[in-house]
């Protein structure tokens, strides 16, 4: 007889975000005893999954480094899109966001028409939330905070803005389309440019209702490295 395994969904319950906020920083703080480098693409993949398996989440998959456009991890909490962001500054309320490559539906050759340009970036969302992990980097320690954030949250949503053309301010692209853009709303926008290969890009910036909702964890480590790869190896030789 065929047994099927059911997994229960979980939600982001008050109890799950707390694990969470204790197995970020562990994680972080491991990385670190190795690493003087900050946590970048395919490294807060492998973190985030470590993070959500030891709180007790179930891992169905992981991208591994891919860069193919969607989910990057799939769980029983949801499907995450893993991004890496640094700080523009101090005050921790701003970064740029790299996203979908757009060819497809807009170029030099071709600009299309917002309308299905929105439907094309909509329909890659294959996920439930974005996994942020954005950093502030001082000569002595770099700070980290993880946001989690609902992926139709209008800031990281394209129907919530209004498109207009971007056009060149010089030389021989001077008033021709390179691009779309959109205006700015509570200090967040998007735009899109055909020269580098129509990517999408999202400037946030954090409200006091993003930095109160969607931090799930935030970490400080100083930039000096515990252990090398051959300490370790020794502290746990081969069997």
């Amino acid at each position: 007889m065929i047994k099927h395994l059911i997994i229960m969904a979980l939600s982001l319950t008050p109890e799950l975000t707390q694990s969470f906020a204790i197995y970020f920083k562990k994680c972080v703080r491991g990385y670190h005893l190795l690493n003087v480098e900050p946590i970048k693409e395919s490294v807060w993949e492998a973190i985030n999954t470590q993070v959500l398996t030891h709180a007790g989440c179930t891992v169905f998959s992981q991208a591994s480094g891919s860069h193919s456009p969607g989910s990057d991890i799939s769980s029983n909490v949801g499907n995450f899109s893993n991004k890496s962001v640094k700080y523009d500054s101090s005050s921790h309320s701003q970064f740029n966001i790299s996203s979908y490559r757009l060819t497809c539906v807009c170029s030099s050759v071709s600009p299309g028409n917002i309308t299905d340009i929105v439907e094309e970036i909509n329909k890659r969302k294959n996920f439930q939330y974005y996994s942020i992990i954005a950093r502030d980097e001082l000569s002595d320690k770099i700070h980290y905070d993880w946001f989690v954030i609902p992926a139709d949250h209008p800031a990281l949503n394209p129907s919530s803005y209004t498109w207009i053309p971007l056009l060149g301010k010089r030389g021989k692209n001077k008033d021709v389309q390179i691009g779309w853009q959109t205006e700015t709303i509570n200090g967040s926008k998007m735009s899109i440019t055909f020269s580098m290969s129509s990517q999408l890009w999202l400037s946030i910036s954090l409200t006091d209702e993003m930095k109160q909702n969607y931090i799930v964890a935030s970490a400080e480590v100083k930039r000096q490295i515990m252990m090398d790869y051959v300490q370790l190896s020794e502290k746990y030789q081969e069997e």
